[in-house]
């Protein structure tokens, strides 16, 4: 996979690319985490689900998002609000393992993916912290980030 810089610059005619492996994946995370999915038509996949329910209530004593439609008989959307805010990747009912299969499918440079999701009660936002091997060289690789809580 090229390392293409984001946002995307064109230069000579091509895309710009960076040199930086670690910047190039650091990016494409930022975009994959703070996409919604369906946002983009050609792969409508892309994009971290817990961003689709922006406008939904948590609930915090279950630490879930509360299903404001409970009435809708449609499984395939509901599943989503039996997952948990905060979890570890390795536990299946958390948005960590969702997101976690999104980066295993979204960035192939990575491997041994792990995914921590945090919510921090106080500061209202989930502390969001990626651990994988770089599949090129074996280092270790680290992202953290911060998705901002909406009610």
């Amino acid at each position: 996979m090229e390392n293409i810089k984001l946002p995307l610059k064109i230069e000579k005619g091509r895309f710009f690319k960076s040199t930086d492996v670690i910047e190039s994946i650091d990016a494409n995370l930022s975009l994959l985490i703070h996409s919604p999915q369906q946002l983009i038509g050609m792969d409508p996949q892309f994009g971290f689900v817990f961003n689709n329910l922006r406008f939904e209530i948590f609930n915090e004593n279950m630490g879930v998002v509360f299903n404001s439609k409970p009435d809708d008989n449609d499984e395939e959307d509901n599943f989503i609000y039996e997952k948990k805010i905060s979890g570890l990747s390795r536990n299946i009912n958390t948005f960590a393992a969702n997101l976690a299969d999104l980066i295993c499918n979204y960035e192939p440079r990575l491997d041994d993916v792990a995914v921590t999701m945090t919510y921090l009660r106080q500061e209202r936002m989930i502390s969001l912290v990626v651990k994988a091997t770089m599949k090129n060289s074996g280092k270790p690789y680290r992202y953290k980030s911060q998705i901002k809580i909406w009610n």
